[in-house]
């Protein structure tokens, strides 16, 4: 895309500028012609374009609007010169309004430098782009003629763009067709109406082709002179705002996470030795299940002793030891029974080992 230009030349140094050879034929409207340091669509900028009704090499300097008004346009209708400031060169031989214009209406624009803006979120920064040596710069363009309601014939232009190189990605993605030598720009002006012009409508890729940043305020078409040019010291905060941005979001996300992490781990072994507590078994639980189960072993022993006769024989026995006392206190203070006939519920009806020789 090409919507500000800088062009201070002399009028008798576009011919030169363009690799135009001799005098031209005739200039027309010139005198409409006041050199800038800013122009912008609506403005009038000199042109070289062929003769008409000639197959030499005469050619004609022309002061013409910049931005194409289609000769179809109605009488009455208020010209818009941004509408079609540029043409995509890719598409030039399929719209109606570039297309019938290729054979014979092909011109040349002769500046020394253009603007373009790299956005940066809601901010914009221009750029002054232009050839390391100084040289004019030549864009390749199309004209038409248009009559206004009064009666006025009216010549405008459009300026061809095409995909951005490489060099030049990171600004804009569309750039003007610079017809970089004598070569390219006699193929383009004075080539038959037949020609493909593929070879010439492409990017320019050489790396003379330089540039560096101006200030904001030349994006104001009446803002004008030497400071539309004068390079400027972008900040280093400008220009990495956006990346410190996400860079400080990126180290708040992680010191977030960390942090939950932390209190994540704590909480899991509080949460770990609370459990512990919980799930560790009461000593009297244990003895009252312990004793229920154990319980019904010992009755199930008592009916079979009760069967051969012999627990009591040797109750009998035992009874009559002289060491009674002391063994009954060992046997009474080892024998886990006693506890848990000591944690067993008074009103559990099992019988019990004594209770059954009571009875006999």
């Amino acid at each position: 895309m090409c919507g500000r230009t800088r062009c201070t030349l002399r009028p008798d140094d576009i011919p030169r500028a363009t690799h135009r050879g001799g005098q031209p034929s005739r200039t027309i409207d010139l005198d409409r012609y006041r050199p800038c340091y800013n122009f912008s669509p609506g403005w009038n900028l000199p042109v070289v374009r062929r003769e008409e009704n000639s197959d030499g090499d005469d050619y004609v300097v022309h002061c013409m609007k910049w931005g194409l008004i289609p000769s179809f346009t109605k009488k009455n209708e208020k010209p818009d010169y941004y509408r079609m400031f540029n043409a995509r060169s890719e598409s030039i031989n399929e719209k109606a309004s570039f297309r019938r214009l290729i054979p014979k209406c092909r011109c040349l624009v002769a500046v020394e430098g253009f603007y373009e803006w790299k956005k940066d979120g809601s901010k914009k920064q221009p750029y002054y782009i232009h050839f390391k040596d100084g040289r004019p710069l030549v864009f390749a363009a199309l004209y038409d003629s248009w009559k206004n309601s009064e009666g006025e014939i009216i010549y405008t232009f459009t300026i061809l763009t095409t995909s951005s190189s490489p060099a030049l990605q990171w600004l804009h993605d569309r750039m003007p067709v610079i017809l970089g030598d004598k070569e390219s720009t006699e193929k383009w002006l004075g080539g038959l109406s037949s020609s493909k012009f593929d070879t010439v409508l492409k990017p320019y890729a050489e790396p003379d082709l330089v540039w560096y940043p101006v200030t904001p305020a030349m994006g104001k078409p009446s803002f004008d002179g030497p400071e539309c040019i004068k390079e400027i010291q972008l900040k280093k905060e400008d220009k990495n705002i956006i990346s410190k941005f996400f860079t400080r979001k990126e180290i708040k996300k992680e010191e977030e996470f960390k942090g939950e992490e932390k209190s994540s781990h704590q909480d899991s072994v509080e949460t770990d030795v609370h459990a512990s507590f919980k799930k560790e078994p009461k000593v009297g639980d244990c003895n009252e299940f312990s004793s229920a189960a154990d319980e019904s072993g010992i009755a199930k022993h008592l009916d079979d002793a009760t069967g051969q006769g012999q627990v009591k024989r040797d109750y009998e026995e035992f009874s009559t030891d002289p060491d009674q006392g002391t063994y009954q206190t060992d046997v009474t203070q080892a024998s886990p029974l006693k506890k848990k006939r000591e944690v067993k519920s008074n009103e559990d009806k099992q019988p019990t080992l004594f209770a059954y020789f009571t009875k006999s």
